[in-house]
């Protein structure tokens, strides 16, 4: 069997802490786990699996594998690259044709969402078992989670023992009601299991042109400098892939589909409220989690929930609020509200807000750089560069540099000269100069830069060389 893990979508109701390049499916847990790691090892537990298929987007593929070098097990991986988000359809149908290529067109495969929770593995591994069977004699099965109450905001499927009679989107609350007192109706989780010549010859039926555009667009993309487990799709041919989501374009309209109803623990951590309450509540109903170096002190508060970062937050006479402290954003929010956040995502993505696209610290292939400081004509980052690392050769035209190590040893190209600096030691890098910094040495290489000049755009470069395949002219 394969697992296909979908990894898209900017999780824009939990920010400030999901942002466009560090989405949900990356936010850390309680447990210490990012939701991501968690889709890997409950894949990886499974009987008979063979390959993990990460379908993500170019800019977030080294966060993923960190993640899952970082999972604690082994299995082997395989990745299909989007250069923008097109949707679930045209996801599974690249991750199906790239399975029937590689393993046959009778191969299994199962798709989990990075971005959900499942807290019951054993009786996860029990309900896929039985869908690999259902799957093998030609059906595309859903996992129908039990309802726990008249939920709005998920769609539902009806059914009659595992036969689906319809898929239904997400129902007004007397409508919900209703499904959950019927006991027919399950949620619709997006977890599904097919063989990839079955979920083809469904796309080819009711999406013929999507079928057609994916697999012109695969073929276009293994022309290029493409590897059997990383597929990077080509932009031009994939933008004329139509979006549209598996649900809409197969599973309401197949005949050959089934369910199976199942209790896995499951959430799609939708809003902060469930978030926050994967934390014990206190004596007075307050969800409190704090990342490494944080504190809270609550006085007078009760049912609140409480995310903060590395420093102290404190509260007084507060109830029923939401407050989410980040080093460059802080959400307060009435809980009633939880569901609006979106709507502040969007303004500030629609206004060029950059805390809607990404934090303070910046995660590259190479390790990451925390903006320090900014003001006219100047800006001041920390980079970490690990081990083995090397940001790419580059160029700015508008601004210069100079780096000061702080630890480890830096190995610096600069104007056709290589020189190693040692820490307390630094390097003036001029504007138009071509310059790459590599860490050598066994410790993370860290370093302060100092940059100035009339423009200090993420933009202002021009990439001649990247040892992580990323294309000239691109930003990072």
């Amino acid at each position: 069997m394969i697992s296909v893990v979908l990894c898209g979508g900017a999780g824009s109701r939990l920010w400030p802490v999901s942002r466009e390049l560090h989405p949900k499916p990356f936010l850390r847990l309680p447990d210490g786990h990012s939701l991501i790691q968690k889709a890997f090892i409950h894949a990886a537990s499974l009987p008979h699996m063979q390959e993990i298929l990460t379908v993500t987007n170019r800019d977030l593929h080294f966060k993923a594998i960190e993640e899952f070098k970082n999972s604690g097990v082994s299995v082997p991986s395989s990745y299909i690259l989007e250069p923008f988000g097109r949707n679930t359809a045209p996801a599974i149908a690249a991750a199906a044709f790239e399975v029937k290529r590689r393993f046959g067109g009778d191969t299994p495969m199962l798709i989990l969402a990075a971005d959900h929770l499942i807290s019951k593995p054993d009786n996860f591994s029990q309900a896929v078992a039985e869908a690999v069977e259902l799957a093998a004699d030609g059906k595309i099965v859903a996992l129908g989670i039990q309802p726990t109450g008249p939920e709005c905001g998920f769609g539902y499927i009806e059914a009659e023992g595992r036969r689906v009679l319809r898929f239904v989107e997400k129902p007004d609350p007397g409508t919900a009601l209703e499904y959950f007192e019927s006991g027919k109706f399950f949620w619709n989780a997006g977890i599904f299991c097919f063989k990839a010549d079955t979920v083809l010859s469904e796309l080819a039926i009711y999406n013929s042109d999507l079928a057609v555009d994916m697999e012109k667009c695969l073929e276009r993309s293994r022309a290029g400098a493409c590897h059997d487990d990383v597929v990077e799709l080509d932009g031009q041919t994939f933008s004329t892939v139509k979006d549209i989501s598996i649900d809409y374009a197969v599973m309401e309209r197949t005949d050959k589909a089934a369910v199976v109803p199942c209790d896995i623990g499951w959430s799609d951590i939708g809003s902060w409220t469930v978030l926050c309450s994967l934390n014990e509540a206190d004596l007075d109903g307050n969800h409190v989690f704090m990342a490494e170096g944080g504190a809270s002190v609550l006085q007078q508060t009760q049912n609140c929930d409480i995310h903060g970062g590395g420093r102290l937050v404190a509260a007084l006479g507060l109830e029923n609020i939401l407050i989410v402290d980040t080093p460059d954003a802080l959400l307060v929010a009435d809980k009633k509200n939880v569901q609006e956040v979106k709507s502040i995502y969007n303004r500030l993505k629609k206004s060029g807000n950059e805390t809607y696209r990404h934090h303070r610290t910046v995660y590259r292939p190479w390790g990451s750089y925390t903006l320090l400081e900014t003001g006219p004509r100047f800006k001041i980052k920390r980079l970490e560069i690990k081990p083995g690392g090397a940001i790419s050769l580059q160029l700015h035209h508008h601004r210069s540099e100079h780096w000061i190590v702080v630890s480890g040893m830096a190995e610096v190209f600069c104007n056709d000269e290589t020189r190693f600096i040692n820490t307390n030691e630094s390097i003036y890098i001029r504007a138009g100069h071509k310059h790459r910094v590599s860490n050598n040495g066994l410790i993370d290489l860290v370093i302060i830069e100092v940059q100035s000049g009339d423009y200090l755009g993420e933009d202002d470069i021009v990439r001649f060389e990247d040892k992580y395949g990323r294309p000239v002219m691109d930003k990072g």
